[in-house]
């Protein structure tokens, strides 16, 4: 919860300045909102921008930090289109007393930018002791409802990875479950082409057995035809019958592959199933964290609406919470009560 708008520390107004300078990016934009709102209400979603680019370029501290180093306060200057550097940034704020003459700051606050941009408008005496708002309860309390919005949005936006993750791994599930599955009936296929030819080549070596000893038998038939049918069926049952022995190991090897193929496509299918379930609760989950984080905003601004109503606002800390609220809403589809996009490239 930012406390931006509570009284500074120090006994004198540089000490004030001192104390303003050590809090965050956000807390600095929000007292030099409140205090100059009357001068500068326009200026609002500008210092927004910059709390995002000194949060960006703070690369150990990030939205936690206070100010940025030199190298990466000028990569800031540069962004923005400014022309002086720190150096005269800091020549500038000396003259006016906001940095001590023998002060040498390890870093750049925002505030002391904004008291450099804004110099001719604003007196940074008068910020340090300018009012915060006659209800800091209700603001801080507006605040804290605010950082729920973002940790709701922060778990509807995990949730929702997780769920698109999980759709992911169940179309490859599923994928991989109809590759096996068309494999294990490749494998059935070729049993039945190797059962059929079995079939086929055992029921032609019968044939010809029951031939050759109906020859032999036939007493209406000569002795010599007789014996010579006897001799073939001799020899026939003799034989070697290569390609029927090969049938059987071919269709000995078929069962054997069509019986993993089956299990494999079995156990893929079980995996898919698995896959597709664990897909549907993650986007169950990502739903409903979705419609917790809109009840969220919906709480935060009712309660906004109503402390607007009463006077003696902090309007920089209103116009932040508020601002905070629209953004958060910009992820929320329309039918739960977000933005409505538009189509800029029509």
């Amino acid at each position: 919860v930012s406390l931006a708008f509570m009284a500074l520390n120090g006994k004198t107004d540089l000490e004030r300045l001192q104390d303003l300078a050590s809090r965050t990016y956000k807390e600095q934009a929000i007292w030099w909102l409140n205090a100059f709102w009357h001068k500068h209400e326009e200026e609002a979603d500008r210092l927004w921008d910059y709390v995002a680019k000194f949060s960006k370029l703070d690369l150990e501290k990030r939205n936690e930090g206070n100010g940025l180093d030199e190298l990466n306060a000028h990569r800031f200057l540069e962004s923005i289109g400014e022309t002086k550097t720190v150096k005269e940034l800091r020549d500038n704020l000396r003259e006016t007393g906001a940095v001590g003459a023998t002060e040498r700051p390890k870093s750049v606050p925002l505030i002391h930018y904004l008291l450099y941009r804004y110099s001719s408008s604003t007196d940074w005496k008068y910020l340090v002791n300018a009012s915060q708002g006659d209800n800091k309860a209700e603001i801080e309390e507006a605040m804290r409802l605010l950082e729920k919005v973002n940790k709701a949005f922060e778990d509807a936006h995990n949730k929702a990875q997780a769920a698109a993750t999980a759709l992911r791994e169940a179309e490859s599930r599923e994928s991989d479950a109809r590759s096996r599955e068309a494999d294990a009936q490749k494998a059935r296929d070729e049993l039945a082409a190797a059962l059929a030819e079995l079939k086929a080549l055992e029921a032609a070596f019968e044939a010809k057995t029951n031939d050759l000893r109906k020859k032999s038998e036939d007493e209406g038939v000569s002795v010599v035809n007789r014996n010579k049918a006897k001799n073939e069926l001799s020899q026939h049952l003799a034989s070697d019958p290569l390609p029927l022995r090969k049938a059987k190991i071919t269709q000995e090897a078929a069962v054997k592959k069509a019986d993993k193929a089956t299990a494999v496509a079995a156990e893929a299918r079980k995996q898919a199933e698995t896959a597709r379930q664990a897909a549907a609760e993650a986007k169950a989950a990502s739903e409903a964290a979705l419609e917790n984080a809109r009840q969220e905003v919906d709480k935060a601004e009712a309660y906004l609406n109503e402390v607007k109503r009463k006077p003696g606002q902090a309007m920089g800390a209103l116009w932040w919470i508020q601002k905070g609220l629209d953004d958060a809403k910009n992820f929320l589809p329309e039918r739960k009560g977000g933005v409505k996009r538009v189509d800029t490239t029509k």
